[in-house]
């Protein structure tokens, strides 16, 4: 069984999360005999470019979904995107073009039906969040319907894992009842925990009537161990999409800057996507407290152990700002 001390120290450390120094993270061991947490030896992630918005999206997310063996007829499939505070920029938010063409490629796959489920963090008016940032728009023609996480029925679930003092979880049925869960995020970093991607995207899908906005049960309890334990709880078939076609950068995850990166990221394991697209924002997953300890049980952050398809990343990759607390996990850059 892992030494979850150890990440306890490292995380404390390198000053990613104070509040993780007030918890004590494990994992039942029990759990682990009854191979509750068993990760595939190698993950597969697809990396496909695309330079614009307005290009025919949904051909690209379907080659995506085709390149990761993604199976989809007669499944109820919940799309969750990042959906956060509107912004004129583009930078903050999965974009709706992402999401129409995502609609409309599990469509062509013979999808049961297609949901967009989000619980904004920031904004309880998600008549105006959806207007303003133009979802309401790009979904009025597929027919699809929307689902507010922040007020879905809910069911208690055990916890998995034990990093944050969270005694539960309570996670909406939207979620629970999905054949195909989809982590729709948007690449960009962030000012506390380093980088915002799949994992950290199901903040979102955590009930604002239970949770606070902006989350701050979750805050309270840790950022870092809350995505560890959300992640390593929701145990329903999964995929992710991450939306890099536009990322940001500097101040993330809101208060960033634009930076066009022409990327769309797809795969399974969402700890494989994440530490991909950390590479394609020049940062060393393993320097990501939790991306590395979420690699040591939920999925794959080694690059040996990631097959890529579709694009070369390297070739995609490119330098993002961070804020200096997070200087440290540039590859190579001194640690903290």
């Amino acid at each position: 069984m892992p030494d979850r001390r150890a990440f306890l120290r490292t995380a404390a450390a390198a000053a990613l999360a104070p509040s993780l120094a007030r918890c004590a993270p494990r994992t039942d061991e029990e759990l682990w005999e009854r191979g509750a947490f068993r990760k595939a030896d190698l993950s597969a992630v697809a990396v496909l470019a695309a330079d614009r918005y307005d290009l025919p999206l949904a051909d690209t997310v379907m080659r995506g979904l085709v390149l990761c063996g993604v199976q989809a007829a007669g499944r109820r499939v919940v799309l969750k995107p990042n959906l956060v505070e509107f912004d004129p920029r583009g930078a903050i938010n999965t974009n709706p073009a992402v999401i129409a063409a995502t609609i409309e490629a599990f469509r062509r796959m013979d999808a049961r039906e297609v949901i967009v489920a989000e619980g904004p963090g920031h904004r309880r008016d998600n008549e105006y969040l959806l207007t303003a940032s133009g979802l309401h728009d790009a979904m009025k023609d597929t027919g699809a319907r929307f689902v507010d996480l922040n007020g879905d029925a809910v069911r208690r679930m055990t916890k998995l894992s034990r990093y944050s003092s969270l005694d539960e979880l309570w996670l909406p049925a939207t979620v629970l009842d999905a054949d195909l869960f989809v982590s729709m995020p948007k690449l960009k970093v962030h000012h506390w925990a380093g980088v915002t991607l799949s994992m950290k995207n199901l903040f979102g899908i955590m009930p604002g009537s239970v949770y606070g906005w902006p989350k701050n049960v979750l805050h309270w309890a840790g950022i870092q161990p809350s995505i560890l334990d959300i992640n390593a709880t929701l145990s329903v078939p999964r995929f992710n999409i991450l939306d890099g076609i536009v990322g940001m950068e500097g101040d993330g995850p809101i208060s960033g800057t634009a930076k066009r990166s022409g990327v769309l990221v797809f795969g399974a394991d969402p700890v494989a996507v994440d530490a991909t697209a950390a590479r394609l924002m020049h940062i060393d997953p393993a320097r990501v407290a939790y991306v590395r300890e979420a690699g040591r049980f939920l999925g794959n952050h080694e690059a040996e152990r990631i097959e890529q398809r579709g694009e070369d990343p390297d070739r995609l990759r490119q330098d993002y700002a961070l804020v200096p607390a997070f200087a440290h996990l540039r590859p190579g850059a001194e640690a903290a």
